[in-house]
């Protein structure tokens, strides 16, 4: 009995570590009012964690990326497109006390029970959740044309202010204004995947313009391979701004 009581919790265990495995490390930013916990998932997914908040943005992949961690309290979702809203993840997560915040577009795309804890938001407003303020940001392609895959205003990204902490997800977007007249940012997730958003060039110009102070490069598979993130880094640090790039393996199996 000993014996098999041992092989039960070493399959556990080794569950356990297949988990882990398709995760990078999560990172701790710490704010007024307690610390935000940054689990990347995968591509443009990630999980915020702020006392007991937990935000899942653009939940996508499938449910075992989020074995392990709690279940979320809020959705957010940037976008219509398939690697943002994933209709199948939501499905099969447990989202019995989440609430969503996401663009029109993408509530009239919810299943109704999903659509009716939706709070939509278009560009420029702002939604208070749970002492978190959350602004509505434009994200689009440029140049802006008819047959545009991101066209202004259907899309957001998103500002958040946790605990006095400004944190930026772009969603997929090109080098815009909105973007490069963003102030006092303290942590951004910057997209760079061509041909959906922007190169490497793009991203690093536009950081270098409004130098949040901590950036992360995600939602960086492009049609063929992944974007060349450490040039992107380079470019930054060579730029000689107050900017930290903090790289992490957002496509780990």
């Amino acid at each position: 009995m000993k014996r098999l009581h041992l092989f039960v919790w070493m399959v556990l265990a080794g569950c356990t570590v297949l988990f882990s495995q398709i995760r990078a490390e999560p990172d701790t930013i710490p704010t007024n009012d307690g610390d935000v916990v940054i689990q990347p998932i995968t591509h443009g997914s990630m999980v915020l964690t702020w006392k007991k908040q937990i935000i899942y943005v653009d939940p996508y992949g499938g449910v075992d990326r989020y074995k392990g961690l709690k279940d979320p309290t809020l959705i957010l979702i940037t976008d219509i497109h398939g690697d943002h809203l994933h209709q199948s993840t939501l499905d099969d997560l447990n989202l019995i006390r989440a609430q969503f915040v996401a663009p029109k577009a993408v509530k009239e795309k919810l299943p109704e029970a999903m659509s009716r804890r939706t709070a939509a938001i278009e560009n420029g407003q702002t939604i208070v959740f749970e002492d978190m303020e959350i602004l509505a940001i434009p994200m689009y392609n440029l140049p802006e044309t008819e047959d545009s895959r991101h066209p202004k205003g259907r899309g957001n990204g998103y500002l958040l202010t946790i605990g006095g902490k400004r944190i930026y997800i772009s969603g997929d977007t090109e080098d815009i204004p909105e973007m490069r007249n963003l102030t006092n940012i303290d942590v951004a997730f910057i997209c760079m995947n061509l041909p959906y958003t922007m190169d490497v060039n793009q991203a690093a110009s536009a950081v270098i313009a409004f130098q949040p102070r901590i950036v992360y490069p995600y939602h960086y598979r492009g049609k063929d391979e992944l974007s060349d993130v450490e040039s992107f880094k380079k470019q930054v640090e060579d730029a000689g701004v107050s900017v930290e790039i903090r790289l992490k393996d957002w496509y780990a199996e």
